[in-house]
């Protein structure tokens, strides 16, 4: 593999960094960052960061990676080692980092030119404006305005919505920043249409966001900060948690009687019910269409709102373009959100006119939502998945994904494989007295390590992964452009660092 080269950084301030917590009781959960061998430019910028920005700004991982650059499935370090990109930058960048057209199509809907950008003549410049100054170009914010771009990527988003089967009531979309805020503007929005049915169900251990009404339906009852408006049903998990599983019957008896139960009690004062296509941030739970299709039903019965949470489902992560596809339902509300922009911050919610026109001005206003560049994300990923048959490929290779991953299992460090399309949960084993949380974080920090320097002198690749789920599962998804070749040699990586695991474990 050639060398990489990686451009030089902007300077940092001297200023040196503040001392980082030290654990103690009250803040056991810290964890301090830590440090890799031959990594002198990464160990810096990590114990830099770690004075500057407290710990709960990112969740914990064992490597805090440091990504200087990427393109396609790959990201590079500083010291310019190579890294399998096997988290999307969580589920967001489906279409790969970087993709060249892409780019251009975002730089065109933002009318933005090369000699605009890098030739400094002021090319199209505003006359008044001040040529050496500004260039004429999208509005970067429209608050209360609108713009061309804003109209198109509703009226783009709206149709890719309605032509999928189960799309027939998404009518009106509505813009946020992030898939918390989308979440809150969709659980708004149901709360609006009837002030005598404020009460939320919530499937137990989905993930939905950390802000307000997002985060009250994240979880079970047990978390802290409850909402009293909300209760929380079964999803499946031990009849799921293998693949291996998948079709065989599971007694949906079991949750059909907890609605019954919600209804007995509650009555028509539930109003609406979110949950994930699958658990996410609860382990990577993947059910079969008939439990969606069950809470479909019994919504319709009752005139319950449905919520389809499909923030980390959605463009092409299941193996179809929308997950209520790939579930066999019409959900009344859909959540949008990560690889919508492929990494420019943008969410949406979708859902019928009459209640979506429900709510007065400014209800679902805030300062980000269809901010023209997301809006321009939005309509040059849509281009992405409408030329090119991106959803036909991840179908393709999901049997080789699930080859690779079952390989792993040989090393007796994987109890469980599950998943589908390009998202998978690998759950992991107990072994020789590790615990199964201690060996999805020993196997994280040696992925990313890598096999070292090869026999050319130049840097082994290695695997980039975040913290496990549920605190032992591990999540694999790259970019759904991977390709079979980028499969197999990944896999084959994988393979041999689990192997050299086993035997740092096994001593």
């Amino acid at each position: 593999m050639a060398p990489v080269t990686v451009s030089p950084q902007p300077a940092r301030a001297t200023t040196p960094p503040q001392q980082a917590p030290e654990v103690s009781p009250g803040n056991a959960w810290y964890r301090p960052v830590g440090e890799f061998a031959g990594e002198k430019e990464s160990n810096t910028l990590r114990q830099a960061m770690a004075g500057l920005e407290p710990p709960a700004h990112r969740t914990f991982t064992p490597t805090q990676a440091v990504l200087a650059k990427s393109a396609g499935i790959f990201h590079w370090t500083p010291e310019g080692r190579r890294l399998y990109d096997f988290t999307s930058g969580v589920l967001v960048s489906n279409l790969g980092h970087n993709p060249a057209r892409w780019l251009k199509n975002f730089a065109s809907y933002c009318q933005w030119r090369p000699e605009m950008l890098f030739s400094g003549d002021g090319a199209g410049a505003a006359a008044d404006a001040g040529a050496e100054e500004f260039v004429t170009g999208t509005t970067m914010t429209a608050y209360n305005g609108l713009t061309p771009i804003e109209v198109t990527a509703c009226e783009r988003l709206l149709a890719s919505l309605r032509g999928a089967k189960g799309g027939g009531r998404l009518e009106s979309v509505a813009w946020a920043a992030s898939g918390s805020e989308a979440v809150q503007k969709a659980i708004w929005a149901c709360l609006k249409r009837d002030p005598a049915r404020q009460m939320i169900i919530a499937t137990r251990h989905g993930y939905h966001g950390k802000k307000g009404l997002s985060y009250a339906v994240t979880g079970s009852e047990s978390d802290p900060e409850r909402d009293d408006r909300v209760r929380f049903i079964s999803f499946p998990m031990r009849e799921i948690r293998d693949h291996s599983l998948v079709g065989e019957p599971i007694d949906l008896s079991i949750y059909q009687r907890e609605l019954e139960a919600l209804w007995a009690e509650h009555g028509s004062r539930l109003g609406c019910l979110i949950t994930e296509p699958y658990l996410g941030g609860g382990g990577s739970y993947h059910p079969p269409r008939e439990y969606h299709q069950l809470l479909q039903a019994f919504c319709r019965a009752h005139d319950i709102l449905l919520i389809f949470d499909e923030v980390q489902a959605n463009f092409g992560r299941t193996g179809s373009m929308y997950a209520f596809e790939t579930y066999g339902v019409e959900p009344d509300f859909v959540v949008l959100g990560k690889g919508l922009g492929n990494g420019v911050p943008v969410a949406a919610i979708a859902g019928p006119q009459v209640i979506m026109h429900n709510l007065g001005y400014g209800e679902l206003s805030d300062t980000w939502s269809a901010n023209p560049l997301s809006c321009a994300a939005v309509v040059a990923t849509l281009d992405e998945f409408e030329s090119r048959d991106i959803i036909g490929h991840v179908r393709r290779v999901e049997p080789l994904m699930f080859a690779g991953l079952d390989r792993l299992r040989e090393t007796g460090l994987i109890a469980h494989v599950r998943g589908e399309g390009m998202v998978y949960g690998i759950e992991c084993a107990e072994f020789n007295g590790h615990s199964p949380a201690e060996v999805a974080a020993v196997i994280v920090r040696v992925c990313y390590q890598g096999l070292g320097s090869q026999p050319d002198g130049t840097p082994g690749d290695g695997i980039h992964l975040l913290g496990p789920l549920a605190k032992c599962v591990l999540r694999v998804s790259p970019p759904l452009v991977i390709t079979e070749i980028q499969i197999r040699d990944s896999m084959e990586l994988m393979h041999r660092l689990l192997v050299r695991v086993r035997e740092q474990l096994s001593e």
